[in-house]
């Protein structure tokens, strides 16, 4: 479908755009059995808690895939002891053609049936390790979308970052491949020991498996040291994602300085700090990993001097002796395995940690606990601030703020920078929270109003103009999920992009990259003005949001403003005066205090701050009259 000869915002059923791309407009799903998983990760806080809950929940999985990994290892253990009967009849000289096919035959089924079975088992608990990655996953984003702003403002994206991507997949793999690998560990150190006591010797056995009792306190030994050791490893990781997205971020300004040079040196430090950790994370690891199959050899030299002289003086058979040595073998790599997984948990653990402080951190700003019901909202907005100041400051950036703003009124507010004016309307849609009776919208303190309520009746539009890395007409689309592609041409059309969309060979499929910066600075604010104008809101706070647009391109919008806006409330923060001079009513600010307040025409009558301003403006042909 295309609108006036142009792509619109619409896919074919086949989720393809005309041109046969695949859709961006088509929203990937998980596969249909984690659509809805028995554990929603909002249900809890803290990650062990939820993987608690997960592995209940999942019970019955977890346990047919652990009884067919040892069913797996149970089939496994019969392969020596059908060595050790080939051995026998050999050794009797009973051997036949038809005796070498039997023992063959035995063994190809021995090798089949355990790879299908630990197949089995090792598909499922990888996969339930999958599903668990991709509840916790969910779970972290969800907790941030739920965070307040001061939350983010003293902490990096890299660090989040790596959070979601390395502390999740450190636990994910201990959960699947660990749980494999201890499983498959444990049922045949099981298994092996029951055979060799059954068909072998309790006494050799036993007196082999001394040195193996010492691998307890290599555990408890090694374990706090490999936890502790994996937890600066993240540390450092974080740190290098910190620097790598600032770094990337800021990419322009890097090379139009010719720092790269600088940026390059700073990196290697992280690296080298990276690279430090891991040694002595792996020296650790590596020493843990080898001390465990080393008792497994001397249990082997045990094994052989002793096995031996019993099959030398006829108290075993050598058959019996040969499948002891195979068994022994098979006893080294579950021990070396346990290493491995209890390194692998240590490492998890130091991870849920991680994940545990990050996920305990609670909203500044909530829902009340008793939320009063307005609807609809007609958009009657008051201001009755007498001071606020930020968490970490040591003064008031506002004060004396009175201003009443009846819905269908076009308010404007300007001031020289750090004047208080983008702090004023953060105030109004609850980003920082402001004193009790302070704001109210229709009549009710917007504390007393649930967060969604209050942000779903005001549409924002940031002076940055952000848009997402999708298409352009998916970013028009994003406060409002249920449009058509009618409606988004008419909001482009009331923003004037449309005609800059419709230059573009893909049109509103047009594919706009991290940030928009495909578009330039007046493209990227029209977008964001068009998303505003599709959601339609009672009120509507435009901050700074025309100040990268010409003059011509300012005088439409505005008209279309005056047209869509007529009665509802708009609040324009501004710089370019032109843009609030046909406001209902214009308050200036001076270090977060309201300095005057009137019409254009007052103010400029009134010789003040504003009419300074205004002059000074006209004089450099900014504004026009």
């Amino acid at each position: 479908m295309k609108i006036d000869g142009h792509p619109a915002n619409h896919q074919p059923a086949n989720g393809q755009t005309p041109d046969g791309r695949p859709s961006h407009h088509q929203t990937s799903r998980p596969p249909a059995d984690i659509v809805h998983p028995a554990v929603h990760p909002s249900e809890t806080s803290d990650p062990r808690r939820l993987l608690r809950q997960f592995l209940w929940s999942r019970k019955w999985t977890y346990t047919a895939a652990i009884l067919s990994i040892l069913a797996s290892e149970i089939v496994m253990v019969q392969f020596p002891h059908i060595l050790g009967q080939f051995t026998n009849t050999l050794q009797k000289g009973r051997l036949t053609l038809h005796a070498v096919g039997i023992y063959s035959l035995q063994l190809t089924v021995v090798g089949v049936v355990y790879v299908i079975l630990y197949g089995i088992g090792q598909n499922s608990n990888g996969h339930s390790g999958r599903l668990f990655e991709y509840l916790l996953r969910k779970r972290l984003f969800s907790h941030w979308e739920r965070l307040s702003t001061s939350y983010f403002r003293g902490r990096s994206i890299g660090d989040l970052l790596n959070h979601a991507m390395n502390d999740v997949q450190a636990v994910r793999e201990a959960l699947s491949g660990g749980l494999n690998i201890l499983s498959n560990a444990v049922f045949l150190m099981i298994s092996t020991l029951f055979m060799t006591f059954r068909t072998v010797s309790v006494k050799l056995t036993l007196i082999s498996m001394i040195p193996i009792l010492f691998i307890p306190f290599f555990v408890v030994w090694m374990g706090p040291r490999v936890r502790n050791a994996s937890r600066r490893v993240q540390e450092a990781l974080s740190d290098m994602a910190e620097l790598t997205e600032e770094s990337l971020s800021a990419i322009r300004l890097v090379k139009a300085t010719a720092n790269e040079d600088i940026e390059a040196s700073r990196f290697t430090e992280r690296v080298d700090t990276i690279v430090e950790r891991q040694m002595g994370l792996f020296r650790r690891s590596a020493l843990f990993q080898a001390l465990i199959p080393l008792m497994g050899s001397l249990s082997f030299v045990i094994a052989l001097g002793y096995g031996g002289y019993l099959a030398l003086v006829g108290r075993i058979q050598l058959g019996a002796f040969v499948a002891f040595t195979l068994y022994l073998g098979m006893l080294i790599t579950p021990l070396q395995q346990i290493g491995f997984v209890i390194n692998n948990f240590q490492r998890a653990s130091a991870s849920l940690q991680r994940l545990k402080v990050l996920l305990l951190e609670a909203p500044d700003i909530t829902d009340p606990e008793h939320p009063v019901d307005v609807d609809p909202i007609a958009g009657d907005v008051e201001i009755r601030l007498p001071a606020f100041r930020y968490p970490d400051a040591d003064h008031d950036v506002l004060a004396n703020i009175c201003l009443q703003i009846p819905h269908g009124q076009t308010v404007g507010i300007v001031g020289r920078t750090a004047s208080g004016k983008t702090t004023l309307v953060s105030l109004l849609m609850r980003v920082f929270d402001p004193p009790a009776n302070s704001i109210f919208l229709d009549g009710v303190d917007i504390r007393q109003l649930r967060l969604e309520t209050l942000r779903e009746a005001i549409a924002y539009v940031p002076q940055d103009g952000f848009l997402f890395s999708t298409t352009i007409g998916e970013n028009i689309a994003f406060g409002k999920e249920t449009a058509t592609p009618q409606e988004i041409e008419q909001a482009a059309r009331d923003a004037q992009i449309y005609d800059d969309i419709a230059a573009f060979r893909d049109g509103f499929d047009t594919i706009i990259g991290e940030r928009g910066v495909a578009l330039s600075g007046g493209q990227k604010q029209r977008t964001a003005l068009a998303r505003a104008f599709l959601k339609d809101a009672p009120v509507l706070i435009l901050d700074d949001s025309l100040s990268a647009v010409d003059m011509n391109t300012e005088k439409a919008i505005l008209a279309n403003l005056r047209r869509l806006r007529a009665h509802k409330t708009t609040i324009i923060v501004a710089h370019r005066l032109s843009a609030v001079r046909h406001a209902d009513q214009i308050l200036v600010l001076e270090e977060g205090r309201p300095i005057e307040h009137g019409t254009h025409d007052e103010l400029v009558a009134a010789g003040g701050a504003y009419a300074s301003m205004y002059a000074m403006q006209q004089e450099s042909g900014v504004t026009t009259a």
